[in-house]
Protein backbone atom coordinates (compact mmCIF):
# COMPACT_ATOMS: atom_id res chain seq x y z
CA UNK A 1 0.00 0.00 0.00
CA UNK A 2 1.50 3.52 -0.82
CA UNK A 3 2.62 5.57 1.93
CA UNK A 4 0.00 8.13 3.44
CA UNK A 5 0.08 11.50 4.13
CA UNK A 6 -0.30 11.52 8.20
CA UNK A 7 -3.56 12.73 9.27
CA UNK A 8 -4.05 16.51 10.33
CA UNK A 9 -6.00 17.31 12.68
CA UNK A 10 -9.82 18.31 11.44
CA UNK A 11 -9.78 22.05 12.65
CA UNK A 12 -12.18 23.86 10.66
CA UNK A 13 -9.68 25.65 8.28
CA UNK A 14 -9.26 22.08 7.13
CA UNK A 15 -12.24 20.86 6.74
CA UNK A 16 -13.24 24.08 5.21
CA UNK A 17 -10.61 24.06 2.54
CA UNK A 18 -11.27 19.83 1.80
CA UNK A 19 -15.12 20.95 1.48
CA UNK A 20 -14.97 23.26 -0.67
CA UNK A 21 -12.37 21.97 -3.00
CA UNK A 22 -15.16 18.39 -3.21
CA UNK A 23 -17.56 21.65 -3.65
CA UNK A 24 -15.57 23.03 -6.47
CA UNK A 25 -16.01 19.47 -8.09
CA UNK A 26 -12.09 18.67 -7.63
CA UNK A 27 -10.66 14.89 -7.08
CA UNK A 28 -9.17 13.68 -4.38
CA UNK A 29 -5.92 11.85 -4.82
CA UNK A 30 -4.66 8.44 -2.77
CA UNK A 31 -2.41 9.84 0.08
CA UNK A 32 -4.22 13.31 0.49
CA UNK A 33 -5.71 13.77 3.39
CA UNK A 34 -9.29 13.56 4.35
CA UNK A 35 -11.61 14.02 7.00
CA UNK A 36 -12.61 10.52 8.77
CA UNK A 37 -16.30 10.74 8.04
CA UNK A 38 -14.79 10.88 3.92
CA UNK A 39 -12.82 8.02 4.45
CA UNK A 40 -15.58 5.79 6.33
CA UNK A 41 -18.21 6.49 3.54
CA UNK A 42 -15.86 6.18 0.32
CA UNK A 43 -14.58 3.16 2.25
CA UNK A 44 -17.40 1.21 3.02
CA UNK A 45 -18.94 1.89 -0.66
CA UNK A 46 -15.84 0.94 -2.30
CA UNK A 47 -14.98 -1.97 -0.32
CA UNK A 48 -18.51 -3.24 -0.80
CA UNK A 49 -18.22 -2.62 -4.27
CA UNK A 50 -15.33 -4.99 -3.99
CA UNK A 51 -17.16 -7.70 -2.49
CA UNK A 52 -19.86 -7.62 -4.68
CA UNK A 53 -18.11 -8.10 -8.07
CA UNK A 54 -16.28 -11.26 -6.15
CA UNK A 55 -19.71 -12.71 -5.10
CA UNK A 56 -21.57 -11.34 -8.40
CA UNK A 57 -19.43 -13.85 -10.52
CA UNK A 58 -21.05 -16.82 -8.41
CA UNK A 59 -24.96 -17.37 -9.81
CA UNK A 60 -22.95 -17.10 -13.16
CA UNK A 61 -20.21 -19.73 -12.71
CA UNK A 62 -23.17 -22.18 -11.93
CA UNK A 63 -24.34 -21.61 -15.20
CA UNK A 64 -20.66 -22.18 -17.30
CA UNK A 65 -21.11 -25.97 -17.50
CA UNK A 66 -24.57 -25.94 -18.58
CA UNK A 67 -25.02 -23.16 -21.03
CA UNK A 68 -25.99 -24.03 -23.82
CA UNK A 69 -23.14 -24.73 -26.74
CA UNK A 70 -19.44 -23.98 -26.49
CA UNK A 71 -19.39 -20.26 -27.96
CA UNK A 72 -22.37 -19.71 -24.60
CA UNK A 73 -19.23 -21.16 -22.86
CA UNK A 74 -16.47 -19.26 -23.50
CA UNK A 75 -18.54 -15.91 -23.18
CA UNK A 76 -19.86 -16.70 -19.74
CA UNK A 77 -16.51 -18.13 -18.13
CA UNK A 78 -15.09 -14.89 -19.73
CA UNK A 79 -17.40 -12.74 -17.93
CA UNK A 80 -16.82 -14.42 -14.83
CA UNK A 81 -13.13 -13.90 -15.44
CA UNK A 82 -14.01 -10.11 -15.29
CA UNK A 83 -16.24 -9.55 -12.48
CA UNK A 84 -13.27 -10.93 -10.60
CA UNK A 85 -10.58 -8.88 -12.02
CA UNK A 86 -12.94 -5.68 -11.32
CA UNK A 87 -12.93 -7.05 -7.28
CA UNK A 88 -9.34 -7.42 -7.27
CA UNK A 89 -8.90 -3.50 -9.12
CA UNK A 90 -11.28 -2.40 -6.50
CA UNK A 91 -9.66 -4.42 -3.72
CA UNK A 92 -5.99 -2.26 -4.77
CA UNK A 93 -8.39 1.02 -4.75
CA UNK A 94 -9.90 0.76 -0.93
CA UNK A 95 -6.13 0.23 0.28
CA UNK A 96 -5.40 3.53 -0.77
CA UNK A 97 -8.17 4.09 1.67
CA UNK A 98 -6.36 2.62 4.67
CA UNK A 99 -7.44 -1.49 4.82
CA UNK A 100 -5.28 -4.36 3.48
CA UNK A 101 -6.44 -6.54 1.11
CA UNK A 102 -5.97 -9.89 3.13
CA UNK A 103 -8.33 -8.09 6.09
CA UNK A 104 -10.78 -6.97 3.50
CA UNK A 105 -10.91 -10.44 1.94
CA UNK A 106 -10.65 -12.51 5.11
CA UNK A 107 -13.66 -10.17 6.85
CA UNK A 108 -15.96 -11.75 3.34
CA UNK A 109 -15.14 -14.85 3.61
CA UNK A 110 -16.12 -15.18 7.46
CA UNK A 111 -19.33 -13.59 6.48
CA UNK A 112 -19.09 -10.08 8.44
CA UNK A 113 -18.93 -7.92 5.32
CA UNK A 114 -21.77 -7.26 2.85
CA UNK A 115 -22.40 -7.53 -1.14
CA UNK A 116 -25.06 -6.46 -2.88
CA UNK A 117 -28.32 -7.48 -2.65
CA UNK A 118 -28.95 -9.71 -6.09
CA UNK A 119 -25.82 -12.07 -5.37
CA UNK A 120 -27.74 -13.60 -2.42
CA UNK A 121 -30.66 -14.96 -4.84
CA UNK A 122 -30.77 -18.08 -6.76
CA UNK A 123 -30.17 -18.18 -10.37
CA UNK A 124 -32.81 -21.15 -11.37
CA UNK A 125 -32.94 -21.36 -15.33
CA UNK A 126 -30.47 -20.46 -18.16
CA UNK A 127 -33.09 -17.44 -18.21
CA UNK A 128 -31.43 -15.89 -15.07
CA UNK A 129 -27.98 -15.49 -16.76
CA UNK A 130 -29.56 -13.03 -19.38
CA UNK A 131 -31.54 -10.83 -16.74
CA UNK A 132 -28.45 -10.91 -14.68
CA UNK A 133 -26.04 -9.30 -17.81
CA UNK A 134 -29.01 -7.18 -19.19
CA UNK A 135 -31.06 -5.80 -16.10
CA UNK A 136 -28.69 -6.71 -12.81
CA UNK A 137 -25.82 -5.16 -14.84
CA UNK A 138 -27.57 -2.42 -16.46
CA UNK A 139 -28.24 -1.56 -12.50
CA UNK A 140 -24.88 -1.40 -11.93
CA UNK A 141 -23.94 0.49 -15.07
CA UNK A 142 -26.05 3.34 -13.89
CA UNK A 143 -24.70 3.71 -10.25
CA UNK A 144 -20.95 2.89 -11.63
CA UNK A 145 -21.30 5.40 -15.12
CA UNK A 146 -22.22 8.28 -12.35
CA UNK A 147 -19.32 7.66 -10.05
CA UNK A 148 -17.22 7.86 -12.61
CA UNK A 149 -17.38 11.92 -11.55
CA UNK A 150 -17.19 10.55 -8.14
CA UNK A 151 -14.62 13.15 -5.88
CA UNK A 152 -12.17 10.30 -4.98
CA UNK A 153 -10.36 9.83 -7.76
CA UNK A 154 -8.45 6.48 -8.09
CA UNK A 155 -12.38 5.17 -7.67
CA UNK A 156 -13.27 7.30 -10.84
CA UNK A 157 -10.22 6.52 -12.54
CA UNK A 158 -10.66 2.14 -12.07
CA UNK A 159 -14.57 2.92 -12.46
CA UNK A 160 -13.60 4.00 -16.63
CA UNK A 161 -12.29 0.59 -17.68
CA UNK A 162 -14.60 -1.10 -15.61
CA UNK A 163 -17.58 0.54 -16.88
CA UNK A 164 -15.80 -0.51 -20.41
CA UNK A 165 -16.08 -3.90 -20.04
CA UNK A 166 -19.59 -4.30 -17.62
CA UNK A 167 -21.38 -2.28 -21.03
CA UNK A 168 -20.07 -5.36 -23.21
CA UNK A 169 -21.25 -7.79 -20.91
CA UNK A 170 -24.68 -5.76 -21.00
CA UNK A 171 -24.39 -6.42 -24.75
CA UNK A 172 -24.04 -10.36 -24.11
CA UNK A 173 -26.89 -10.47 -21.98
CA UNK A 174 -28.84 -8.64 -24.79
CA UNK A 175 -28.06 -11.24 -27.36
CA UNK A 176 -29.16 -14.10 -24.98
CA UNK A 177 -32.55 -12.14 -24.12
CA UNK A 178 -33.11 -11.40 -27.64
CA UNK A 179 -32.67 -15.30 -28.07
CA UNK A 180 -34.85 -16.51 -25.58
CA UNK A 181 -37.67 -13.68 -26.47
CA UNK A 182 -37.58 -14.63 -29.97
CA UNK A 183 -37.55 -18.30 -29.34
CA UNK A 184 -40.09 -20.71 -28.25
CA UNK A 185 -43.46 -20.31 -26.05
CA UNK A 186 -41.50 -21.82 -23.56
CA UNK A 187 -38.42 -20.12 -23.81
CA UNK A 188 -40.25 -16.92 -23.55
CA UNK A 189 -42.07 -18.32 -20.32
CA UNK A 190 -38.80 -18.88 -18.89
CA UNK A 191 -37.56 -15.23 -19.45
CA UNK A 192 -40.60 -13.97 -18.08
CA UNK A 193 -40.59 -16.05 -15.13
CA UNK A 194 -36.84 -14.89 -14.84
CA UNK A 195 -37.72 -11.48 -14.59
CA UNK A 196 -40.32 -11.45 -12.49
CA UNK A 197 -38.47 -13.40 -9.89
CA UNK A 198 -36.30 -10.51 -10.10
CA UNK A 199 -37.62 -7.80 -10.25
CA UNK A 200 -37.33 -6.98 -7.07
CA UNK A 201 -34.44 -7.65 -6.20
CA UNK A 202 -33.26 -4.94 -8.99
CA UNK A 203 -35.74 -2.54 -7.57
CA UNK A 204 -33.55 -3.06 -4.43
CA UNK A 205 -30.34 -2.76 -6.19
CA UNK A 206 -30.04 1.13 -5.42
CA UNK A 207 -30.93 1.39 -1.81
CA UNK A 208 -33.42 2.58 0.27
CA UNK A 209 -35.41 5.54 -0.40
CA UNK A 210 -33.27 8.56 -0.54
CA UNK A 211 -35.19 9.69 2.88
CA UNK A 212 -34.45 7.18 5.26
CA UNK A 213 -30.69 5.92 3.58
CA UNK A 214 -28.55 7.26 6.41
CA UNK A 215 -25.58 7.06 4.08
CA UNK A 216 -26.98 9.00 1.46
CA UNK A 217 -26.93 12.61 2.34
CA UNK A 218 -23.17 12.48 3.73
CA UNK A 219 -22.30 11.09 0.46
CA UNK A 220 -23.76 13.10 -2.18
CA UNK A 221 -22.55 16.31 0.22
CA UNK A 222 -18.57 14.32 0.01
CA UNK A 223 -19.25 13.63 -3.88
CA UNK A 224 -18.42 10.26 -3.09
CA UNK A 225 -22.14 9.91 -5.15
CA UNK A 226 -23.05 12.37 -7.44
CA UNK A 227 -26.76 10.69 -7.77
CA UNK A 228 -28.87 10.01 -5.36
CA UNK A 229 -30.41 6.52 -4.96
CA UNK A 230 -34.17 7.29 -6.99
CA UNK A 231 -32.08 9.18 -9.43
CA UNK A 232 -30.39 6.22 -10.06
CA UNK A 233 -33.27 3.97 -10.12
CA UNK A 234 -35.52 6.50 -12.64
CA UNK A 235 -32.81 6.40 -14.70
CA UNK A 236 -32.73 2.80 -14.76
CA UNK A 237 -36.62 2.68 -15.27
CA UNK A 238 -36.48 4.72 -18.73
CA UNK A 239 -33.45 2.96 -20.21
CA UNK A 240 -34.58 -0.68 -18.97
CA UNK A 241 -38.43 -0.84 -19.20
CA UNK A 242 -38.57 -0.14 -22.67
CA UNK A 243 -36.65 -3.13 -23.29
CA UNK A 244 -39.44 -5.21 -21.72
CA UNK A 245 -41.72 -3.72 -23.84
CA UNK A 246 -40.57 -3.80 -26.78
CA UNK A 247 -40.29 -7.79 -26.61
CA UNK A 248 -43.78 -8.07 -25.64
CA UNK A 249 -42.78 -9.46 -22.21
CA UNK A 250 -44.73 -8.14 -19.05
CA UNK A 251 -43.62 -5.69 -16.35
CA UNK A 252 -43.79 -7.27 -13.26
CA UNK A 253 -45.08 -4.42 -11.91
CA UNK A 254 -48.89 -3.60 -12.51
CA UNK A 255 -48.76 -0.52 -10.93
CA UNK A 256 -45.91 0.93 -12.70
CA UNK A 257 -46.58 3.70 -15.30
CA UNK A 258 -44.54 7.17 -16.29
CA UNK A 259 -45.98 10.34 -14.56
CA UNK A 260 -45.77 13.03 -17.36
CA UNK A 261 -45.97 15.38 -15.39
CA UNK A 262 -43.79 14.19 -12.91
CA UNK A 263 -41.03 13.13 -15.94
CA UNK A 264 -40.98 10.01 -13.62
CA UNK A 265 -41.44 6.38 -13.39
CA UNK A 266 -44.13 5.78 -10.70
CA UNK A 267 -43.44 2.18 -9.02
CA UNK A 268 -44.97 -0.12 -6.56
CA UNK A 269 -42.70 0.10 -3.66
CA UNK A 270 -40.46 -2.91 -2.77
CA UNK A 271 -40.47 -4.38 0.58
CA UNK A 272 -37.60 -3.00 2.75
CA UNK A 273 -37.29 -5.03 5.70
CA UNK A 274 -36.50 -8.00 2.60
CA UNK A 275 -33.49 -5.53 1.40
CA UNK A 276 -32.00 -4.96 4.72
CA UNK A 277 -32.87 -8.96 5.89
CA UNK A 278 -30.80 -9.74 2.48
CA UNK A 279 -27.98 -7.11 2.63
CA UNK A 280 -26.82 -9.04 6.01
CA UNK A 281 -26.49 -12.55 4.73
CA UNK A 282 -30.21 -13.38 4.58
CA UNK A 283 -30.92 -14.20 1.41
CA UNK A 284 -32.31 -17.44 -0.24
CA UNK A 285 -28.51 -18.20 -1.10
CA UNK A 286 -25.99 -16.51 1.81
CA UNK A 287 -25.22 -18.92 2.96
CA UNK A 288 -24.86 -21.44 0.13
CA UNK A 289 -22.41 -18.99 -1.60
CA UNK A 290 -20.53 -17.65 0.98
CA UNK A 291 -19.57 -21.71 2.02
CA UNK A 292 -18.42 -22.02 -1.09
CA UNK A 293 -16.24 -19.15 -1.12
CA UNK A 294 -14.59 -20.45 1.87
CA UNK A 295 -14.07 -23.83 0.61
CA UNK A 296 -11.99 -22.04 -2.19
CA UNK A 297 -10.47 -19.96 0.34
CA UNK A 298 -9.68 -22.63 2.69
CA UNK A 299 -8.14 -24.80 -0.85
CA UNK A 300 -6.06 -22.42 -1.95
CA UNK A 301 -3.94 -21.26 1.32
CA UNK A 302 -0.80 -22.78 0.25
CA UNK A 303 -0.52 -20.48 -2.80
CA UNK A 304 -1.57 -17.65 -0.89
CA UNK A 305 1.77 -18.77 1.16
CA UNK A 306 3.71 -19.35 -0.97
CA UNK A 307 3.62 -16.39 -2.47
CA UNK A 308 4.00 -14.62 0.75
CA UNK A 309 7.11 -16.57 1.13
CA UNK A 310 8.43 -15.49 -2.31
CA UNK A 311 7.24 -12.19 -1.74
CA UNK A 312 9.56 -12.20 2.07
CA UNK A 313 12.58 -13.67 0.08
CA UNK A 314 12.15 -11.05 -2.82
CA UNK A 315 11.91 -8.40 -0.13
CA UNK A 316 15.17 -9.63 1.64
CA UNK A 317 17.32 -10.24 -1.34
CA UNK A 318 16.86 -6.32 -2.40
CA UNK A 319 17.33 -5.38 1.10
Amino acid sequence: MPETTPAAPEDPEVLAEFTARVRAGEQIEAGEWVPEEYRFEALRLINMHANSEIMGALPEREWIPRAPGLARKMALTAKVQDEVGHGMLLYRVAETLGRSRDEMIAELVAGRARFHNVFHYPAETWADVAIIQVFVDGAAMQTQGALRSCSYAPYARVLKRICYEEDFHIQLGLDVWRALAEGTPAQRAMLQDALCRWWTPIMHFFGMLDRVSPHTEKMLAWRIKVKSNEELRQQFLRKFVPIILEYGLDVPDPNLRWAEDEQRYVYTEPDWEELKRVGRNGGPKSAERLALRQRFHAQHAWVREAMSRWRARADGAVA
